[in-house]
């Protein structure tokens, strides 16, 4: 792990950002219009970092010059405190993806600990995501566990 960095993206990621959803999505077998994902994932990534709406930490490769070989993020959502929930706001988890030759290394672990260490410090008590088949076992590990009220969606 001495050869691995984690920073905060900014917008001069935003290409490796696009990179890491396509490449998530490819690696589920999601169906998609790549080209038409990109070019809407582009632009809402770089005013949604430039806002603070979304916040990504990416990680480094010391060994190769800096290369980014992993990376997630999240979006603090306000959200009104209920039964399971006390509190106004919770932070959902996008984007988790490192490249193949660095997998199993622990790198997912290591971004989902410097989401945890950042929403501690902004006071974000409850964190949100969808988990691929292969991402389960980690967040499993990490101690996430499936809701019994899934969320459910309607395209209009």
């Amino acid at each position: 792990m001495a050869d691995y960095r984690v920073r905060a993206a900014t917008t001069t990621d935003v290409e490796t950002l696009v990179h890491h959803r396509i490449a998530m999505f490819s690696d589920m077998r999601v169906a998609m219009d790549e080209a038409a994902v990109a070019t809407v994932f582009r632009g809402w990534v770089e005013r949604a970092l430039e806002t603070g709406l979304y916040r990504a930490w990416l990680i480094e490769d010391g060994t190769s010059g800096g290369a980014v070989v992993a990376g997630g993020g999240i979006t603090v959502l306000p959200w009104p405190p209920g039964p399971r929930y006390l509190s106004d706001r919770l932070a959902f988890v996008y984007n988790l993806y490192t490249e193949p030759a660095h997998r199993r290394r622990g790198l997912g672990r290591l971004i989902m600990t410097a989401i945890h260490d950042w929403c501690r410090t902004q006071g974000i008590k409850s964190i949100a995501l969808n988990a691929s088949e292969d991402g389960r076992p980690m967040y499993e590990a990490l101690g996430y566990q499936v809701s019994p009220n899934p969320m459910m969606f309607l395209a209009l």
